[in-house]
């Protein structure tokens, strides 16, 4: 289990590119693998379109069940909202016997803050947007509930061309607990040669363009933008 941060070259971590090296199958996401495509030249690959992770994750493991080293590629970090857990678990339900390495990468939320400024300086929680996996009443609880106990929060998957309602609704339920002027930082295709960030607030960020390749991070009661930076102080005396 490879994550290979969200995108860039320049966001890969040694041991990624490393087991990437050591593999003799790289199986993933097509889109995915045209983000390593320096670094599986003239090795067995697999690909799949999007909402096929079962298909990727069992061909992996029976590739790897036959005797091969295979990387099985996740965007990011392969624990977060990645293949890894996915990987364990059909690996117990269907009786494969392999050894499992997960190799962490950078995340989408760290590098969007990374190039925001320091807004997950403090408590924070990510929530994936998208219900094709957890229904919206359980997303919108546990929006709420952040929302209420005042953590900056990380909204993965916000939006797409048939899912809009969702990301309208969760900013007014953190506009009904936070000042208008609290941050809000869009960061759309992170990591890649398209990236692009905007810091915006809660009163106008839904005028922003967001698309399914953006992630936002809204701050919390004390978060403030600074010298064109986004920062959430932890508490240190100045």
């Amino acid at each position: 289990m490879v994550g290979i941060g969200p995108g860039g070259p320049l966001d890969r971590t040694r041991r990624a590119e490393e087991a990437i090296a050591q593999s003799a199958v790289i199986v993933g996401y097509s889109y995915y693998l045209k983000h390593i495509s320096d670094r599986i030249e003239g090795k067995e690959t697999v690909s799949s379109a999007m909402k096929q992770e079962r298909e990727r994750c069992r061909t992996a493991l029976q590739k790897a069940q036959e005797g091969q080293v295979v990387s099985l590629i996740s965007s990011g970090d392969p624990g977060i909202y990645g293949m890894a857990g996915l990987a364990i678990e059909m690996a117990q339900a269907e009786g494969f016997t392999v050894p499992i390495e997960i190799v962490p990468g950078v995340s989408a939320a760290q590098a969007a803050a990374a190039r925001l400024g320091a807004p997950l300086m403090l408590d924070y929680a990510a929530i994936s947007l998208s219900d094709l996996l957890v229904p919206w009443e359980i997303i919108r609880e546990r929006l709420e509930a952040v929302a209420a106990a005042d953590l900056v929060v990380v909204l993965y998957n916000p939006k797409s061309k048939k899912r809009v309602t969702q990301l309208e609704e969760a900013i007014a339920i953190f506009k009904s607990v936070r000042p208008l002027h609290t941050p809000v930082g869009i960061g759309t295709a992170v990591g890649t040669e398209d990236e692009h960030f905007l810091l915006s607030s809660l009163e106008d960020c839904l005028e922003a363009e967001i698309t399914m390749k953006s992630i936002l991070i809204i701050g919390n009661r004390t978060s403030k933008t600074l010298a064109g930076w986004f920062i959430t102080p932890r508490g240190y005396e100045l």
